[in-house]
């Protein structure tokens, strides 16, 4: 349970080196970033260091025409290269230029084409017209209007039958609509519109010259195919250009890509007169080679101080765990990163989740299977959550074994236990004489793993030198003391048959812990060296705890008897697969299988799902809560990621 040694490094050098030092930091992947005014409070004379927006332009131009291509241009390495800012941008602006004509041309065509089978999907429907379309829409006294009715408009017509300019002539139907036009006298125009406008009449534009709508079909017949053909070459073209410039455009992109990345260190550099500040932070371990780097730039000064001298201004964290524990670091930073001198809880996470887990999905073959699941959804997909289901699924192997369960039948293993030298298998989930112990052995692992969340806090607490809340929190050494003299004394007056619960034990093992928590605030404030310990009013003080305490009592008793939910899973786990088996022995035959089949995948699904849950809020809400506040701040260094090949 650790996190990477930081180093906070402040840099200084005269501003016309500025863009030397960036690239460097960039180069290096491992700086973070900091705001001047977090290391500095007298900056009434810096200002920022102006910032060139042009690199942002150019790349925003560059990335729009290729996505206009829908070329996907890989992002490479380009330390080798180094245009000057008019080489780079000058580059840009041809790139995009050239694209641009390519795409416009492309673009051109593909909507002589649109509008060429838009004109030719109409004029289908009028393919029985025998006259010229140019000359019907010359006609002055009369007005021709093409266009579909809705078949159940038809009918309705006969409603205007005394209008004799109120008539439809059908060339084509489709099956709602029937196509055509209608004639009207000009002066008549508006009248005998509003009549077809309210039978739902869609006006169309029919294209034509001195042609027929025959005619004009045969023309679209021929232009449809050569602008296709046109289209076609016009992409290769782009295709082409593409492929013969790739190398280019792909440094061009990248070049700009890392220089705008940069740009975010800039962006928090301060200057005054003709010299610059930066200030960020590093790993310990790469502090000798950018100090190495830096120190060759003409002017250049730095000055690194380790992170532990210098929490008030809240270091960036990195975790850093082992390998079986690295797949947790989801989990916790899903709460949220530890303070640069707070515990790390990744590697308890990871031991107590997996143990948890797999008591509560106790199954050798769904454990399996679940492990296969979780190892296919990291390779194929990168979920992060498959590399935790990986040993999740293994502790549930290791449990279903010692259960004696796989896949739900509950005997399977016999024959291997016998061979060990058992007559049955270890442990029967359901016989009734085990519940209890089920259940009390999952409230025993609550209890144990709250105290350890206890010593966690102690820990921590003393790691960042809040001695007071090490002592006197309900999860200090007042806390397991009071908690763990409780649980003791009650186990072994109910249990144990062990007379404990004496006056001198209640007195000096719970009821002075439990005062020493009821005054916590103004004792871990007087232990802490803070001037005003004492409360405005004590009477108001105790009032007030006094109704707390009943919260702070409740809290000890919620947090354990969560952990029933591990003894009720392995109870529901088997009950489960019991009426999964009911149900195949009712059908039987084939169906036996079927059910088996179809049943221990639902239940594989819904538990895993259920279990990863629970566990995980017993990590957050009962064990997190004791010790941990996940208010860090995550270190994320400026890194141009380049694609590999």
């Amino acid at each position: 349970m650790a996190v990477l040694s930081i180093r906070a490094v402040n840099i200084i050098g005269l501003t016309k080196y500025i863009d030397e030092v960036i690239t460097v930091l960039g180069e290096s992947g491992v700086f973070h970033p900091d705001e001047v005014s977090t290391f500095y409070t007298e900056l009434q004379e810096f200002t920022h260091v102006p910032t060139n927006n042009t690199y942002a332009e150019h790349l925003t131009n560059l990335k729009s025409a290729l996505n206009r291509t829908k070329f996907d241009c890989r992002v490479g390495e380009v330390n080798d290269y180094a245009p000057s800012a008019e080489e780079l941008g000058s580059l840009s602006d041809s790139i995009v230029a050239d694209i641009d004509l390519l795409s416009d041309k492309k673009e051109a065509v593909r909507a002589q084409l649109r509008e060429a089978k838009r004109n030719y999907s109409v004029a289908s429907h009028f393919s029985g017209l025998d006259v010229e379309i140019g000359e019907v829409l010359k006609l002055k006294y009369m007005k021709a209007r093409f266009g579909k009715l809705p078949k159940d408009s038809m009918s309705k017509l006969s409603l205007y039958k005394k209008n004799q300019y109120v008539d439809f002539m059908v060339c084509t139907e489709d099956r709602t609509h029937c196509w055509g036009v209608y004639f009207t006298p000009a002066d008549q125009a508006e009248k005998i519109d509003r009549i077809f406008e309210g039978l739902y009449f869609e006006p169309v534009e029919l294209v034509g010259g001195n042609e027929t709508p025959e005619q004009r079909i045969e023309i679209y017949k021929e232009q449809i195919p050569a602008l296709e053909q046109e289209l076609k070459e016009a992409q290769e073209k782009i295709d082409r250009y593409l492929k013969d410039n790739e190398e280019m455009i792909s440094r061009c992109l990248s070049k700009l890509e890392e220089i705008v990345l940069y740009m975010g260190i800039r962006s928090k550099a301060l200057q005054h007169g003709n010299s610059f500040i930066i200030v960020g932070w590093v790993p310990s371990e790469n502090a000798g080679e950018i100090k190495k780097r830096l120190t060759k730039i003409r002017s250049v000064e730095l000055d690194f101080s380790d992170a532990k001298k210098e929490l008030d201004k809240r270091p960036p964290v990195k975790l850093k765990n082992v390998f079986f524990a690295k797949p947790f670091e989801f989990y916790t930073e899903m709460y949220g990163v530890p303070k640069y001198n707070e515990v790390d809880p990744t590697t308890f996470v990871s031991i107590t989740y997996i143990i948890i887990f797999g008591i509560m999905f106790a199954d050798l073959g769904q454990g399996f299977i679940l492990s296969i699941v979780g190892w296919l959804m990291w390779k194929i997909r990168k979920m992060k959550i498959g590399k935790i289901l990986l040993p999740c699924g293994i502790s549930s192997m290791v449990f279903g074994t010692l259960f004696g369960s796989v896949f739900g039948f509950e005997h399977l293993l016999d024959p291997m236990y016998r061979s060990m030298g058992y007559k049955e298998k270890p442990f029967e989930v359901m016989a009734s004489q085990n519940t209890n112990l089920i259940i009390f052995a999952a409230i025993g692992i609550g209890v144990m793993l709250l105290i350890v969340a206890m010593f966690f806090n102690v820990y921590s607490s003393l790691k960042q030198k809040n001695y007071g809340r090490a002592l006197f929190s309900t999860s200090g050494v007042a806390g397991i003391l009071f908690y763990g003299s409780l649980v003791f004394g009650l186990v072994s007056e109910m249990f144990l048959g062990s007379h404990v619960m004496t006056a001198p034990y209640i007195i000096g093992l719970v009821v002075v812990p439990f005062i020493l928590i009821f005054f916590s605030e103004p004792l871990t404030e007087l232990v802490n060296g803070e001037k005003d310990w004492q409360p405005e009013s004590w009477g108001g003080y105790i009032v007030e705890k006094l109704f707390e305490s009943i919260e702070i009592l409740l809290s000890y008793v919620t947090n354990t008897m969560s952990f029933l939910r591990v003894g009720a899973f392995v109870l529901v786990h088997a009950g489960m697969m019991m009426v999964v088996f009911v149900l195949a022995e009712t059908v039987g035959g084939v169906g036996y299988w079927v059910i088996v089949v179809i049943g221990n995948a639902l239940v594989m699904v819904l538990e895993a799902l259920l279990v990863a849950i629970q566990v995980l809020r017993l990590e957050y809400y009962e064990l997190f809560s004791r010790f941990y506040s996940g208010e860090g701040r995550p270190f994320e260094p400026v890194r141009f990621n380049a694609e590999t090949e």
